[in-house]
């Protein structure tokens, strides 16, 4: 029988084993791992060393396998609807190999989107994919601007195409194989019984546990975290993570001197004093008029000068930094542009799954835009992409911002633009006109932009820095400096300039990827305060939080509204004590005294001890009062926003 290939069928015919589908599970399995492994050289042996390879291979087949017992379903159903009077159809064998390589270029270009991917993100399929679906026009146009897509294409093509080719002769065998009696029904039972023991059997919490983040991703399959992503889209802080009653909550914040009302009953709020008694910033000269917060795209610290680079891409950058306020220890709270957002304009720890700026009931929360708006201020929000992305306008909009987008500005004035956005130039040339506008107004003004520049496709004008366009995140780094340098030199020769204070900070890094989940040097980002006759320059060395920015205005602006926050003015933290939260949408971490608490789902809780040089992490026994500060500040967090706590004053 062994040499006998109709022999063969027919023993295969007699158990009703479809050839057809096997080898479709032969080649999404190649295809699978051959991406696992592929991803794993790209990363390199210092990532993902040799004994992390029998791991991720290992479990990498088990998330395979539940993979195609969903994908499975549609093939065993049409297996299952013909029966064999039909099967041997000329018709039939021409929509099975159209078929087959339907689905082989499928997974083929899934493993090169996997691959791009990761190269951008160095992490399987998550939120950020799920949210890119929704973003099409972005996304698709980003994909255009930054690789050769058609070649891609035809690549897959070709390639899927000669598999089909090179398995014509099993694929023949394979159409001709006859079901045995009562198979459909078995098929019909499978196309039932696979997902339902995929979605009972594998869940995506069985990636981890390594210890190196990157072996633990490489153990996924990139369409079962997606789905997982897909699901988790939003995550119930009391349903998953750990908790205590709110009265002790608000017991542990209260000690720690965060101002804002307590959830609970038992605790008054704090007494305060009025701003205009409450000590100063030693930095500060003098209080502004008015405040431009500039939120830079993806700007890691390590690519100023001021911070150690030797590359040189930012010097107007470093000459803010050396005549303002640099703030040596600032950590993001998230990887994602709206998470800084929400940390800027909101001052709350990251909740999660989604950032707030993209959820529903957002309006009238206590963002700087709202509170200072109250106070008289001319409030708003200029970005250089298109608004409705990642729902900003409707976020600013509904919190009391004047938003302007790409939009809003005149057609003359983008001489550049990319799907990304407008050069920042171009951001910039459009604000100044806005800002002498609310000037003239003789209100003072809060303006919040946001760039685009340093974002793949990484495209700008050409002869403004030394680096051709489209010149990677090196020359994209170096265009939005030079951007913000033109601005600040233009905005001297305007009257509202010597009563202006500038706040320079990033939303993200550039990256976050690093052996550990949450590796606090991927989280490392910019602030500098800049302003003349506003600050004295020097160095903040202590530790920052993102959230910590919203407060720190209201107390350097002199304005009631400092009290409404999670985070701190950054000159109490001898009082308050330094920590920083930083995020992924599943893990939540709390930085305090070189010690990383992290709050996962189910309940579950890592303690990690941060090298204070390296920043290398390595897993100590928990702290107990750490985690229960990190449970305070996050479950409270969560619970203000779900139960409207975070609503401005009057709402």
């Amino acid at each position: 029988m062994q040499g006998n290939p109709r022999g063969s069928a027919a023993w295969l015919a007699e158990r009703g084993l479809l050839l057809f589908i096997a080898l479709l599970v032969l080649v999404a399995l190649g295809i699978f791992t051959t991406t696992r492994i592929v991803l794993a050289l790209y990363t390199g042996m210092d990532s993902v060393p040799l004994s992390g390879w029998p791991r991720f291979l290992a479990v990498g087949v088990w998330f395979d396998v539940a993979v195609l017992c969903y994908l499975l379903v549609p093939f065993l159903l049409y297996e299952a609807a013909f029966g064999n009077r039909w099967r041997p159809a000329g018709w039939q064998r021409w929509v099975r190999y159209g078929v087959f390589w339907f689905v082989t270029a499928a997974l083929l270009f899934n493993a090169l989107a996997e691959l791009l991917f990761w190269i951008e993100f160095e992490t399987r399929f998550n939120f950020i994919a799920v949210d890119y679906l929704v973003y099409t026009r972005e996304v698709i146009g980003n994909i255009r601007e930054s690789y050769p897509v058609l070649p891609l294409l035809l690549a897959v093509a070709v390639l899927a195409a000669l598999l089909t080719w090179a398995l014509r002769g099993p694929l023949a065998l394979a159409f001709s194989v006859r079901l045995a009696r009562g198979a459909r029904r078995h098929l019909l039972l499978a196309a039932i019984l696979l997902p339902l023991a995929s979605g009972l059997f594998a869940n995506i919490d069985q990636m981890y546990g390594h210890g190196n983040n990157f072996v633990e991703e490489l153990s996924g399959n990139g369409l079962f975290s997606f789905a997982s992503a897909f699901r988790r889209n939003e995550l119930d802080y009391e349903r998953w993570y750990a908790t205590m009653p709110q009265a002790r909550a608000d017991r542990i914040l209260y000690d720690l001197g965060v101002e804002r009302v307590p959830l609970s009953v038992v605790l008054k709020k704090r007494h305060s004093v009025p701003e205009a008694q409450e000590p100063t910033p030693d930095f500060l000269l003098r209080r502004p008029r008015h405040v431009v917060l500039i939120t830079v795209e993806s700007l890691s610290a390590e690519y100023l000068g001021v911070y150690g680079s030797r590359q040189g891409l930012t010097p107007r950058l470093d000459e803010l930094a050396r005549h303002g306020v640099q703030f040596d220890r600032v950590l993001a709270t998230g990887t994602r542009t709206v998470r800084g957002l929400e940390a800027l304009s909101l001052g709350t720890p990251p909740v999660p799954g989604q950032a707030i700026v993209r959820r529903p009931s957002n309006e009238h929360l206590i963002t700087i835009g709202e509170l200072l708006e109250h106070l008289g201020f001319a409030t708003s929000f200029v970005y250089g992409g298109y608004g409705y992305f990642d729902n900003m306008n409707a976020y600013f909009a509904g919190n009391d911002y004047v938003t302007h987008d790409r939009t809003d500005f005149p057609k003359e004035s983008v001489t550049f633009e990319n799907v990304w956005g407008v050069a920042d130039e171009v951001l910039f040339n459009n604000a100044l006109p806005l800002l002498d506008k609310a000037g003239n107004n003789g209100k003072p003004f809060f303006m919040h932009i946001m760039t685009t520049s340093n974002h793949r496709p990484y495209t700008y004008p050409d002869g403004r820095i030394d680096i051709p366009s489209p010149g990677g995140r090196e020359g994209a780094v170096k265009y939005t400096d030079f951007a913000i340098g033109q601005f600040i030199e233009q905005a001297r020769r305007h009257p509202w300039f010597d009563d202006t204070l500038f706040v320079v900070i990033a939303d993200h890094c550039a990256s976050v990827s690093g052996k550990t989940e949450l590796p606090v040097a991927k989280y490392h980002i910019p602030l500098i305060l800049y302003g003349p006759k506003i600050v004295r320059p020097g160095h903040f060395s202590r530790l920052v939080s993102q959230i910590d920015v919203p407060p720190t205005i209201f107390a350097i602006l002199g304005v009631e509204g400092d009290d409404h926050y999670f985070g701190n003015p950054v000159h109490e933290q001898e009082l308050t004590g330094e920590r920083a939260f930083v995020s992924n949408y599943q893990s939540l971490g709390y930085y305090k005294q070189d010690i990383l608490t992290v709050l996962k789902p189910k309940r579950k809780i890592e303690s990690f001890k941060i090298d204070p040089k390296t920043l290398e992490a390595t897993p100590i026994p928990i702290n107990e009062t750490l985690r229960d500060e990190a449970i305070a500040y996050y479950q409270t967090a969560s619970a203000a926003f779900k139960y409207r706590k975070l609503m401005a004053p009057g709402y």
